[in-house]
């Protein structure tokens, strides 16, 4: 049985990466192949977590790297340790800055490290066939391996007929933003439709929902401010299980107008779409891969129009039945493309090529 060795962050915090990395961990290839984890998650921890790769039996690592430049130097001495103890290693990017990274953003010295070091690898594993360049220049065409996102099983409907079909009757349409509140994740963009809807006396057409985690003091002094006196904004908080599977079920239209430099192909707007619901995006990253303008409304991150997004909600409100159309794209796409288990056969397929 061939034993690989996760090199990875885990949950928690829960996020893209992490999510992705425990769905991967817990399923069923640990029949298949032997699995053991060192968490990296928490850098203080960094001698310990070199210590664990000493003493590493394993055939493979399979390594999720850091996009930062304090990260970077870390994940090199993980990677020259590796070399060192004779093993094979495939990295996963889930995101799509690291070449940016690289090539531009750290000193000559650490771009040579970086490229010595990929060079030697296994493999390399990308999001989507819009992200390939990561590795280009860098590993042969053999050795890049795309392995899409998934939504895991507990988090995609059963079936969306009766939410749409409510939603054609009439009532106000439910909007979430579903992310960490990090400005380059466009949640302050959403703030201010809501704030539109408020003052054009649209306030009972839209109700907009706010779920994630706050990092940074000033963001949340900021949501706080600018949702003084909205009666149409709701705040989860942080949410998970049963409540995320009722929050994703009872809303109809997703935003993540994202420019985020670390973004990949984020696993919440596949979520949403396994949810029949509409998605209001940017063409960055990894995202016009899983959605553009068939899927609800898509904007380039250089050029994003409030006014124009709040015509489409208004197109929405207004014509139920080409916006359940739209969400029931979705619904199927995520079906046929983004299951768990197409997720895991595609995992498997690139350990198998491994060796």
């Amino acid at each position: 049985m061939k034993s690989i060795c996760f090199l990875a962050q885990f949950p928690p915090p829960m996020h893209g990466l992490s999510k992705a990395v425990e769905t991967l961990y817990n399923s069923r290839l640990k029949e298949k192949y032997h699995f053991s984890k060192i968490d990296i998650t928490n850098n203080k921890r960094f001698l310990q977590s070199l210590l664990a790769l000493v003493r590493c039996r394993s055939d493979v690592v399979y390594f999720t790297p850091s996009q930062t430049r304090g990260g970077n130097l870390r994940d090199l001495v993980f990677l020259k340790l590796i070399r060192w103890r004779g093993k094979k290693c495939i990295v996963h990017i889930h995101g799509g800055y690291y070449r940016q990274l690289v090539d531009n953003d750290i000193p000559g010295w650490q771009r040579r490290m970086n490229y010595h070091a990929v060079e030697r690898l296994a493999g390399g594993i990308v999001l989507g066939h819009s992200l390939h360049g990561i590795f280009e220049g860098m590993l042969p065409d053999d050795k890049i391996f795309v392995c899409p996102n998934c939504v895991d099983d507990a988090f995609i409907a059963p079936s969306v007929d009766d939410k749409l079909a409510k939603m054609r009757d009439g009532g106000a349409l439910h909007i979430l933003y579903l992310s960490n509140f990090i400005e380059s994740k466009g949640y302050r963009e959403m703030l201010e439709l809501a704030r539109m809807a408020a003052e054009r006396g649209d306030g009972d057409k839209f109700v907009f929902h706010f779920a994630g985690k706050f990092f940074e003091p000033a963001e949340e002094t900021y949501f706080k401010k600018h949702t003084e006196g909205l009666r149409n904004v709701v705040f989860h908080g942080v949410v998970g299980g049963q409540d995320k599977v009722d929050l994703l079920n009872r809303c109809h239209i997703f935003s993540l107008l994202s420019r985020y430099p670390n973004e990949g192909q984020p696993i919440s707007i596949l979520e949403a779409m396994g949810n029949g619901m509409a998605v209001i995006t940017t063409d960055h990253a990894g995202i016009p891969e899983i959605a553009s303008h068939d899927n609800g409304y898509a904007c380039s991150k250089l050029s994003i129009d409030v006014n124009e997004i709040y015509g489409y909600l208004m197109d929405c409100y207004e014509h139920r039945e080409k916006l359940a159309d739209v969400c029931m794209l979705n619904y199927r796409e995520v079906k046929a493309k983004y299951t768990e288990r197409q997720y895991i056969d595609n995992m498997d397929e690139i350990f198998e090529q491994i060796g």
